[in-house]
């Protein structure tokens, strides 16, 4: 019984990491104009930080924020994946960068909550 509420903590926890990610996404096809779209990610990242922040979290997003960049730009460029909405480089929607930018940030919180027995 006590496993099981264990993982149910563990559970909560990603969840409540993950969410600023899922409003994210939910704002998508709410906010038609990129740039907005962009200041608003960054409006929930900050708040994210100022809630809780991890030693590491801003390098760890910046560090996802260039990476997924680079490797989206290069996937773009096979012509595998477009997208219609191209305000970064024109080949992209820039606020793209951010929510890979603070996913990094998510999954590495995440990996320290199931690490953590």
């Amino acid at each position: 019984m006590n496993q099981h509420l264990h993982i149910k903590e563990k559970a909560w926890k990603i969840f409540e990491y993950s969410f600023p990610i899922l409003v994210m996404i939910g704002l998508i096809p709410l906010i038609q104009d990129d740039k907005w779209l962009a200041f608003f990610y960054l409006v929930i990242i900050t708040a994210s930080f100022l809630i809780k922040k991890d030693r590491n979290d801003v390098k760890i997003f910046i560090f996802g924020f260039i990476m997924m960049t680079i490797f989206e730009s290069i996937f773009i460029s096979t012509g595998v994946e477009t997208f219609e909405r191209i305000s970064l480089f024109g080949l992209m929607p820039l606020w793209l960068p951010f929510i890979w930018g603070y996913g990094f940030v998510v999954i590495n919180r995440s990996i320290k909550v199931l690490e953590n027995k």
